[in-house]
């Protein structure tokens, strides 16, 4: 049997399910932030390629990545906090997985740049196979996911782009 409040918001703590639809207002404002979001990924790839300091690009795009995967693990942290007396469960195992994203973004910042870029990368794709195929998808309205789909796609491709070729220097 569920909390009161999972009666209140539809079966999850928080209050939204792949099944039950979310106000179009914040999905929409959601979207165009995360888009906007977007912009120092590219930034950084370009300039990466196109500048004569690409070190500096480089450093600048990789440490932009190591803050929003932060922001990603404060997704989950922040749902943890919401969650009832009866997903104490799966509140412990949030609070646990949602630090990793920023403590591997550091770690990322840490390691010689191509390193760092490797690992930034392996982070962004884990975080997105655990909240579309793992234990982070219960709980996650579905235009979210769709919204981190592509969103992590083009942080990807930026990262791509604008990684060293070859060893790197340090971060």
């Amino acid at each position: 049997m569920g909390s009161a409040r999972e009666a209140r918001t539809g079966g999850t703590p928080h209050g939204s399910t792949p099944n039950r639809p979310t106000p179009k207002g914040p999905a929409r404002l959601a979207t165009a932030l995360g888009i906007a979001g977007l912009i120092p990924f590219a930034a950084g790839a370009a300039l990466a390629l196109l500048s004569d300091d690409a070190a500096a690009a480089r450093a600048a795009l990789l440490a932009y990545g190591a803050v929003i995967l932060s922001f990603l693990g404060a997704v989950h942290w922040g749902l943890a906090l919401a969650s009832g007396p009866a997903d104490t469960r799966r509140a412990m195992q949030r609070f646990a997985i949602s630090v990793l994203p920023s403590l591997l973004g550091w770690a990322a910042l840490l390691l010689p740049q191509a390193s760092g870029f490797a690992l930034a990368t392996a982070a962004f794709a884990l975080l997105l196979a655990a909240e579309t195929l793992g234990p982070l998808r219960a709980g996650l309205p579905g235009w979210y996911l769709r919204l981190r789909i592509g969103l992590t796609l083009g942080a990807l491709v930026a990262l791509a782009i604008g990684a060293p070729i070859g060893g790197g220097g340090p971060a």
